[in-house]
């Protein structure tokens, strides 16, 4: 699993550097994290469950390099992740239609930040809480405010290191999605 993981972060990052407007992320910040956590969720998820915390570890990982490098999370890594996470919970048997709620639930939540606050939520945030609302809808209706004041209190945490310009939202999101997969069995 080891393995697999780092050679999928690896190609993440290739398809990173491929991206219209390029993410310029060292291989490296991809493979190694993607393997440790693809490692630990093959340790940890149930098998049947296993596809899910593995797709968020490897769209986490790219997702968060970018984001704290560039301070963006790009579309065409945020809006394939729709039909990724879609089909993958649909493989994984989870209630679609719980998870299509979820998804409208937790992006409806960061779109309403987005639009009372607007310096406090980029629009990268907010295509990301539609996926990983679902992700977590499938796990607990609780995980959904949970998660939500998780990934703030990341957020918080990040900005006591980060003086430099916007405070990303997207690594918190993502950590505590990935931390709530793996747990679900």
């Amino acid at each position: 699993m080891v393995i697999s993981g780092f050679l999928a972060g690896a190609a993440g990052a290739g398809l990173l550097r491929r991206l219209p407007r390029g993410a310029d992320v060292h291989w490296l910040w991809c493979a190694a994290p993607t393997a440790v956590l693809w490692f630990v969720a093959w340790a940890l998820a149930p098998p049947s469950w296993l596809p899910v915390p593995l797709l968020v570890a490897w769209l986490g990982v790219l997702l968060t390099a970018t984001d704290l490098r560039h301070r963006r999370l790009p579309d065409a890594v945020t809006l394939p992740a729709y039909p990724a996470v879609g089909v993958t919970l649909w493989l994984c048997d989870a209630d679609l239609g719980r998870a299509l709620a979820g998804g409208a639930v937790f992006a409806g939540f960061h779109l309403l930040v987005r639009v009372v606050a607007p310096s406090a939520m980029g629009g990268g945030d907010v295509k990301l809480a539609g996926p990983l609302g679902a992700v977590l809808a499938s796990v607990s209706w609780m995980a959904l405010p949970l998660a939500a004041v998780l990934a703030s209190a990341v957020t918080l945490v990040l900005g006591l290191w980060w003086r430099d310009g916007g405070l990303p939202h997207g690594p918190g999101l993502l950590a505590v999605t990935w931390v709530v997969a793996v747990s679900a069995g």
